[in-house]
């Protein structure tokens, strides 16, 4: 660990969890936890998001599910994973024996199937679940939850009903007129806290064909290209609820991660980054711990009171 990690403190506070720092593995761009090992130990992270879950497994789309973009990357994977029971039974207990309790990303057709799942997971090793309500890739999970307030309100209430060990976090979607209202919803629900962005709407094009290269014609758009995009919705989301944000879009270095941090969010999920950069979040840490110091803030909260008295 660099010496000057040791003159701050990077833990980061989002609502009831504490973390050792503020980075968290986004879901589907670090497999169920430890994939990457030992290559990028999760412990490097202050919690990892696993895959999306759905009620039962899935294969997924068809290839090509992955394009490179001059400024990120599409994808259309379409929420492959083994399935609740096979998660339980077996990616859990492997992290569980290696002391992490992941945050667990969950995506299911309707509310009751969501709170079904939420149960499943009532006595599992969870720190919290999120509830992706805006995969664009997918047709019968999620895909438009996230751009209906009452759809988000109905199915976190289901959820925060029967799930009440654990923070319940609600990912919305950037395809939207106004996230905000969206955040709303969710919190007037009892949503613990706000995941902010998943992917936006993207497409190619194959000239050989003239058609898109995709099964589903459009993909999600993620990486550096989306980090704008994603930064506005943050600070719109934090305008507008009081329980904590969890940036999602596009940081690819410590500089973005301090951005996102100004603008309201409690954390940051680093994504498409990772898949050619795994030595990334040990650098943005350092990056962290640097500025920090560098300004004799002894904290992430003392930078916001740094930040205020700046702007005041």
């Amino acid at each position: 660990m660099p010496e000057r990690h040791a003159t701050v403190d990077l833990g980061a506070r989002v609502g009831e969890l504490r973390l050792a720092n503020p980075l968290l593995a986004a879901s589907g761009c670090f497999g169920y936890g430890l994939d990457y090992d030992p290559l990028l130990p999760p412990e490097v992270f202050g919690a990892v998001v696993t895959k999306t879950i759905t009620p039962l497994p899935r294969k997924g789309n068809p290839v090509p599910r992955l394009m490179e973009t001059p400024a990120g990357m599409l994808n259309s994977i379409g929420l492959e994973n083994v399935g609740l029971d096979a998660f339980v039974e077996t990616k859990l207990p492997a992290l569980a024996a290696r002391g992490l309790s992941p945050v667990v990303s969950l995506s299911a057709g309707s509310a009751d199937a969501f709170a079904a799942m939420a149960r499943r997971l009532a006595d599992a090793p969870t720190l919290a679940i999120e509830l992706n309500l805006s995969c664009p890739n997918v047709a019968e999970h999620g895909a438009n939850f996230a751009t209906d307030p009452a759809a988000v309100e109905a199915i976190t209430r289901a959820v925060k009903r029967d799930f009440t060990v654990a923070p319940v976090w609600v990912k919305l979607s950037p395809n939207v007129t106004d996230i905000g209202l969206v955040a709303r919803a969710a919190e007037n629900a009892g949503a613990d806290g706000i995941c902010a962005i998943n992917t936006l709407l993207g497409m190619d094009i194959d000239l050989a064909t003239g058609r898109s290269p995709f099964a589903r014609v459009t993909a999600g758009l993620s990486g550096p290209a989306i980090f704008p995009v994603a930064l506005a919705a943050v600070h719109r989301v934090a305008s507008q609820v009081t329980i904590p944000v969890i940036a999602i879009g596009g940081a690819a270095s410590a500089a973005d991660v301090l951005k996102f941090i100004a603008a309201g969010a409690s954390a940051v999920q680093l994504g498409t980054a990772l898949f050619s950069d795994p030595g990334l979040p040990a650098r943005v840490l350092d990056g962290l711990a640097a500025f920090l110091a560098e300004r004799d803030c002894a904290s992430l909260d003392a930078l916001r009171e740094h930040w205020k008295e700046r702007a005041s």
